[in-house]
């Protein structure tokens, strides 16, 4: 299972549940110099970062059919997320789990997956090359709203993961609030 945030992850998968992660939250701190941006101009793209607390929606997708079929959706993962330099296993869990846990504050409920690959980057510029870091809300929305890249421009990247967040029904504000500063 990988999780993401995505209508069309970019390779074959045979199932696909919306549902959130918990401790994470989604940042725009990692730097994209060869899908949305350039060396000279970087895109800025999410990354997850640890937050006590935080949940993160999106989907969980998998692969079934092999080891070669799973072999090349984790290659085609690989090429396109280079730029994170880290894998995580997390615990995912779906809607049902988060209203249950809501209505019921002292109940547990056991994630409905473990071993969910994520792609993360290390928040240090030392050690991984493409971490952005944090910066002031329109010094991001100006720097995503000129980036450009191969793939596209930086901001269709923003407006697609608004789309995919108001599709699942979870929007993010931090989200939002980039999309707004874009014309």
């Amino acid at each position: 299972w990988y999780c993401g945030c995505s209508d069309n992850p970019g390779f074959d998968f045979d199932e696909k549940l919306i549902g959130y992660i918990k401790d994470y939250k989604r940042v725009f701190d990692l730097a994209c110099i060869d899908h949305r941006g350039t060396p000279e101009h970087p895109a800025r793209t999410c990354t997850l970062e640890k937050s006590a607390g935080a949940i993160c929606w999106g989907a969980a997708y998998c692969v079934r059919g092999g080891p070669e079929k799973e072999k090349l959706a984790m290659e085609y993962l690989e090429r396109r997320e280079c730029e994170y330099d880290s894998k995580t296993l997390v615990e995912f869990y779906t809607l049902r789990n988060f209203f249950y846990s809501w209505m019921l504050e002292t109940a547990t409920f056991e994630p409905v997956l473990t071993g969910v690959i994520v792609f993360t980057s290390t928040p240090d510029k030392e050690s991984n090359k493409y971490y952005l870091g944090p910066a002031p809300q329109e010094e991001m929305a100006m720097q995503i709203a000129t980036a450009s890249g191969p793939c596209g421009n930086n901001r269709e990247y923003l407006f697609k993961l608004e789309k995919a967040m108001h599709d699942i029904e979870h929007e993010e504000k931090y989200v939002t609030e980039l999309t707004h500063h874009q014309y």
